[in-house]
């Protein structure tokens, strides 16, 4: 992993634009799914698939990858945009999402698509596989990194919490953990819900290194796990302080956007339904006004 020069900032805040894009236009393809969360973790996607991951997307098996949960599997719209255009499939396919008998199902399904190392579904579970994986990669002396993508409210769920302590037992320094730390849940706010703070401090209490980051910013997300990698006593946690609903202003910091699609929301200060896709669309592509749209 390379450190980051002003062409591969450029780079990788483009491709994050035209993920979340990607994301706006299959949640209406869909009609239903999730909003914020995918908006929000854009920039960590990218920056995993685009600079961070071992990966082959010719060769989802390699046996040299690196291992990605996603334990939070009602955000994969953004994992399949970002596989798409990382060219895992086609980017035209991510229209299907939610459909019946496609390969984007609405939560990751491991036999479904290729390049997925897990089946997301209960919330809680993705740490606990992959302490597995990092368990058993350590055992065969494989030098592979285990990574695991969460979210903030699924904290609310025991087993996460077993999961921690058992990673910090054993010592697994090659396991990467990032919580989307964006302060919503399908409720409302996680604070209001159920308080995880001090959170940083639980995982340091449960022998975790932890790192706390803007999780817009590029270079901090890679210096993060840059950081992470030179850590050989314990895992590491990355607290990725993120924006819900990213990129489009009627949705930033609304919890009610949290499972609700672009077109479906009936949310104050919002568009009306039917121009939400549109409104977000543009806003998307014209970085919010700050270059002239190709529509005027």
């Amino acid at each position: 992993m390379s450190h980051l020069h002003e062409d591969k900032i450029k780079f990788l805040e483009e491709m994050a634009n035209q993920i979340r894009q990607s994301i706006i236009e299959m949640l209406v393809a869909a009609g239903s799914g999730h909003s914020a969360g995918p908006l929000g973790m854009a920039d960590v996607f990218t920056a995993i698939y685009f600079h961070i991951l071992a990966h082959d997307p010719k060769n989802p098996d390699w046996e040299g990858r690196d291992r990605l949960v996603l334990s939070n599997g009602h955000i994969c719209p953004v994992l399949y945009a970002t596989m798409a255009h990382a060219g895992y499939f086609p980017v035209k396919e991510l229209k299907t999402l939610r459909k019946f008998g496609t390969r984007l199902q609405g939560h990751p399904h491991r036999m479904a698509l290729r390049g997925l190392e897990t089946t997301s579904g209960p919330l809680g579970s993705g740490l606990s596989q992959a302490v597995g994986m990092a368990l058993g990669l350590r055992m065969d002396k494989k030098l592979n990194w285990t990574y695991c993508l969460m979210s903030d409210g699924e904290h609310d769920a025991g087993n996460t919490w077993e999961a921690a302590m058992l990673a910090g037992k054993e010592r697994l320094h090659n396991l990467i953990a990032i919580v989307d730390r964006n302060n919503i849940q399908i409720d409302g706010y996680t604070e209001n819900v159920m308080p995880l703070e001090p959170l940083a401090a639980k995982y340091r209490a449960f022998n975790w290194h932890v790192i706390e980051i803007d999780g817009h910013n590029f270079e901090a997300i890679v210096n993060a796990v840059e950081e992470a990698k030179a850590i050989y006593e314990k895992p590491t946690m990355i607290v990725a302080h993120t924006i819900p609903g990213k990129g489009v202003d009627f949705m930033e910091r609304r919890f009610e956007w949290h499972g609700v699609p672009p077109d479906a929301g009936d949310v104050s200060g919002a568009p009306p339904k039917g121009e939400q896709a549109r409104v977000a669309l543009e806003e998307l592509r014209t970085l919010g006004g700050k270059i002239q749209s190709e529509h005027q």
